[in-house]
């Protein structure tokens, strides 16, 4: 049985989720670890001006991105796993950045990055949090 290839768009938000873990854990600016991934990683197949754009804005929306989650939190946004953290911002960043990618399609894709990347029940938690944000953000296109 011949398994998909992943689409462009999801292995660009993999590549981005593994440079925003990157820039969350270290000292390095997202353009130093945009030349990285550039050099290092073979982007073939890649949707590159996607995977650019989350490097490039999310570090810049980190602390709206955050405020969107932190009332929804049972813990300090500090506590959470670093992956968990990143998916999230991904995931909070999409709804509210890019409407032309429907919530459940923005739900879906965090939750394939958590279950792959985070904590065994990591993806619940990240699901609750962006249901909520979802539901606040894109109102009339839940409520369909």
């Amino acid at each position: 049985m011949n398994k998909k290839s992943p689409t462009p768009r999801r292995l660009a938000r993999r590549l981005a989720l593994q440079a925003i873990y990157q820039w969350q854990l270290t000292a390095m600016s997202a353009c130093d670890i945009e030349a990285q991934f550039i050099s290092w990683e073979s982007l073939e197949n890649v949707d590159v001006p996607y995977f650019l754009e989350l490097l490039r804005d999310i570090p810049k929306q980190a602390d709206s991105l955050d405020d969107h989650m932190k009332p929804l939190l049972d813990r300090p946004i500090t506590d959470l796993n670093p992956v968990e953290l990143a998916v999230l911002r991904i995931g909070i960043y999409e709804l509210a950045y890019r409407p032309d990618i429907p919530y459940r399609v923005v739900i879906d894709e965090a939750l394939r990055l958590a279950k792959t990347f985070g904590t065994v029940e990591g993806f619940r938690y990240v699901n609750a949090i962006l249901d909520k944000v979802a539901k606040k953000m894109r109102t009339i296109e839940t409520k369909k």
